[in-house]
């Protein structure tokens, strides 16, 4: 009895490249504790931390306090993931010659970017599902403007990963370590993330056109307000835009 056999050498198909790669990014950033720490601990701690002291540092929102916080720091998560976390996983595999061997494998360059993009959106599910659970615990009343929010999270997503990129490609893996610690330090206290960009006074309308206060404002008026807020979707946008032009022109796979 004979055997018909056809082999197909090839690749497997770019979308099953990228899922594969996704599911691998997803994974390593899950077994890191200090990604894990930015992505989970760090927010509920912010959450948590916030409402139970809004009443004692004179924090005067016009809803309940988990209400008024609960989008700020669900903002706080997606950046924490698609700046800090992606930039520093970059920056060292950069150092370690990671991205080299990746780029030299049978999936392309721009997979390997759906691949990291795959995973942050991944790992935001996984950390928006638990804040949300821990805010409803707390009495979180969010208005459904779930599609509002969603669009929200996509452009923050493009816009912090985008910077993010650009930090890694362009530093040291030491020096972006740094960087984006304090950077996000930096935004987390002062970006208008957490708390609403008119808590600033003067500053409200510069605050406003940084990519965490555009991120915050666009999820508060999406899950208080349940609108779109256009002005601050343009402005992540447009942060996407420049990070990437910029990255594409200074990121550096070695």
């Amino acid at each position: 009895m004979s055997l018909d056999l056809h082999p197909s050498p090839g690749g497997a198909p770019l979308h099953r490249q990228v899922a594969a790669q996704a599911s691998m990014e997803t994974r390593l950033l899950l077994r890191n504790g200090e990604q894990v720490l930015l992505a989970v601990v760090i927010p509920v701690i912010a959450l948590v931390g916030g409402v139970l002291a809004a009443d004692r540092v004179g924090l005067d929102f016009s809803r309940p306090a988990v209400d008024a916080l609960t989008p700020g720091v669900l903002a706080l998560a997606v950046m924490s993931t698609s700046f800090t976390s992606l930039a520093i996983a970059t920056g060292f595999e950069r150092r370690y010659g990671v991205l080299k061997r990746l780029g030299s494998s049978p999936l392309p360059r721009h997979g390997l970017l759906l691949g990291k993009i795959g995973a942050l959106l991944l790992v935001e599910v996984l950390q928006l599902a638990v804040l949300s659970g821990v805010a409803l615990t707390l009495g979180w009343d969010p208005d459904p403007g779930w599609l509002a929010a969603g669009l929200a999270v996509v452009a923050g997503t493009a816009a912090f990963a985008s910077l993010g990129l650009l930090l890694a490609g362009a530093l040291r893996a030491e020096a972006t370590l740094a960087a984006a610690n304090l950077v996000y330090l930096l935004l987390l206290v002062g970006g208008g993330v957490v708390l609403p960009t008119s808590t600033y006074g003067a500053a409200e309308h510069v605050i406003g056109w940084l990519p965490s206060g555009a991120l915050g404002d666009a999820m508060r008026t999406a899950l208080i307000d349940g609108r779109v807020d256009l002005a601050a979707l343009a402005i992540l946008i447009g942060w996407a835009v420049v990070g990437s032009a910029l990255t594409a022109r200074t990121f550096t796979w070695e």
